[in-house]
């Protein structure tokens, strides 16, 4: 194995650690911090977060971001250690979850990964793929040209270079497509080729994810697009326009960032603009969340060997009970 955070004989695979996942709003967090407090007996837990979008601050109500409470009850990694318009990827994630599970396996507690962002979930499985690095003349230039053009027509345009990439794409997914754009001018080559060269033998993956990964899912999708509902209407309830309002008073922020494209934001923060009308922006961000669970499960559906628990079939307590005898295992084996 070539690549030094990913080899399971040297790496970041190959330290005790465990993986809590799933769609967004299935229960990850809490049962993370269950799992946690059951576990005081074994050891000390400590958490990693998983997810893109908690990561910057003052993103509390719109990412269901851990409370203060939660947050004293368990410690919590990864979580408010970027401005919203600093620049975060699935490198910076793969080093600094490696620093932080060194940092925990040090004070011998034992580290769980909790949270959904597949891409940074794939870093960490598969390594990073040998790409060029961020361009930023020529991420002006795709800018420009999609504010002229929109990004359905830059997706077309991707599709006529690299349709392999376009056809997984969504053709509003606008940070995606502009990446792949840039990876394409500045390289010579599609993105999809880059991947494809960048594979390793992976055969020791499936194991390691049958022992280690546990994803939860519902039976049924409509019990999901119930929850992520509610929960938003929840959001919007308990402030999170004014949450927005706050992060547009910074003349740092505007819609292209990445902090600002994630789902819920980018639909307020049109709304703000004017771009969608007020009374369909709850709507189309609830669609968003809808269409960002399905992703997701697309996506962990690709592992076969993961544990699944069925999260609208058991309650809480039972998801614990489930979950305890796989975590004990890694942390007596290692």
């Amino acid at each position: 194995m070539s690549n030094s955070l990913t080899s399971p004989e040297n790496g970041l695979l190959s330290k005790p650690f465990f993986v809590l996942t799933g769609p967004t709003a299935c229960g990850k967090s809490a049962l993370a911090l269950e799992l946690a407090k059951a576990l005081q007996a074994d050891s000390a837990v400590e958490l990693i977060s998983v997810d893109s979008a908690l990561v910057y601050k003052g993103m509390d109500i719109g990412t269901a971001k851990p409370t203060a409470q939660e947050l004293a009850q368990v410690p919590h990694h990864l979580i408010d250690i970027r401005e919203p318009d600093q620049p975060y990827s699935a490198a910076n994630f793969v080093r600094d979850c490696e620093l932080a599970v060194d940092g925990i396996l040090a004070r011998g507690a034992f580290p769980i990964l909790v949270g959904g962002t597949m891409l940074y979930l794939h870093a960490m499985l598969n390594g990073l793929d040998p790409l060029p690095q961020a361009d930023a003349p020529v991420r002006a230039q795709l800018e420009a040209r999609a504010q002229q053009q929109g990004w359905p027509a830059m997706h077309a345009w991707l599709a006529e270079v690299d349709p392999e990439t376009a056809q997984r794409l969504a053709p509003r997914d606008a940070q995606r497509i502009q990446r792949a754009l840039e990876v394409w001018l500045v390289s010579g080559e599609p993105l999809s080729q880059l991947q494809q060269r960048s594979q390793r033998d992976l055969s020791w993956q499936n194991e390691w994810i049958a022992q280690r990964l546990l994803s939860l899912e519902p039976n049924e999708r409509s019990w999901l697009h119930a929850r992520t509902d509610q929960r938003f209407d929840a959001m919007v309830r308990d402030g999170f326009l004014a949450e927005v309002d706050r992060l547009r008073a910074n003349p740092k922020l505007h819609a292209q960032l990445p902090a600002i494209r994630a789902v819920g934001y980018r639909q307020a923060w049109q709304m703000r603009d004017g771009v969608v009308p007020e009374h369909e922006w709850i709507a189309q961000a609830q669609a968003a969340t809808r269409q960002l669970a399905k992703r997701q499960i697309t996506w962990l559906r690709s592992m076969p060997t993961r544990q699944v628990l069925a999260c609208d079939c058991l309650t809480l307590p039972q998801l614990v009970d489930r979950a305890l005898p796989m975590v004990r295992q890694i942390m007596a084996t290692g």
